[in-house]
């Protein structure tokens, strides 16, 4: 039996393409595994603790081992309990929607929180980076009003997979597979839903093999 974390990215519930996507790879995922548990993260709804000036200095107090008070304590708990919580799971599933050509501010919040040194990622002798998730596959659903293909000019845009993907890297992940719809405003409500619909059909495919 293994556990699956599934992040929705957005506020937009049932409008959400990209939660339309990843809902069906889950309910295809949950058909084959019905023994697995899944839980849902949705960052619009979850009340993430901040990483403000109180985080960031219970954090290097703790971390090292300089004197710090019970309030530092009880903050840099709550952050370690968002990271331990993302971190228990066997497998991910995320909804993420592209905003101002990269991802929702709440989705960048929760990414501050849980990138931590020791935690999920370690600065080795030689001054490298090793990612400590490893060996877990994730399934990213991307929604976007405008269209970004690859190996075009327009391309250079898309600061949405590329960063995801770049710190999903850089925190362990290899095994990343995704789905993307575009576009869903740009060409017109026939053509979203068309590739809505065909992005769903592909993610229960997909969901299959997960």
């Amino acid at each position: 039996m293994s556990s699956l974390l599934y992040i929705k990215a957005s506020p937009m519930a049932g409008l959400s393409a990209s939660i339309a996507v990843a809902d069906a790879f889950v309910d295809s995922y949950r058909q084959i595994h019905p023994d697995d548990s899944i839980k849902i993260i949705d960052i619009f709804e979850e009340p993430l603790p901040a990483f403000d000036f109180k985080a960031a200095t219970a954090k290097y107090k703790i971390m090292h081992n300089e004197e710090h008070s019970e309030h530092d304590k009880e903050i840099w708990e709550k952050i370690v309990f968002t990271i331990e919580e993302f971190k228990s799971a066997d497998k991910y599933v995320m909804a993420v929607p592209m905003w101002n050509f990269s991802i929702p501010y709440r989705l960048k919040q929760y990414i501050d929180i849980i990138v931590q040194p020791t935690h999920t990622f370690l600065v080795t002798k030689d001054g490298n980076y090793e990612g400590l998730v490893k060996n877990k596959p994730i399934f990213v659903a991307y929604a976007r009003g405008g269209e970004y293909p690859s190996g075009t000019d327009k391309e250079v845009f898309d600061l949405q997979k590329r960063y995801l993907e770049l710190i999903l890297g850089f925190i362990g992940f290899s095994d990343l597979r995704s789905l993307i719809v575009e576009p869903t405003l740009a060409g017109g409500m026939d053509i979203a839903n068309k590739r809505r619909a065909d992005a769903i059909e592909k993610a229960r495919q997909m969901a299959k093999h997960f």
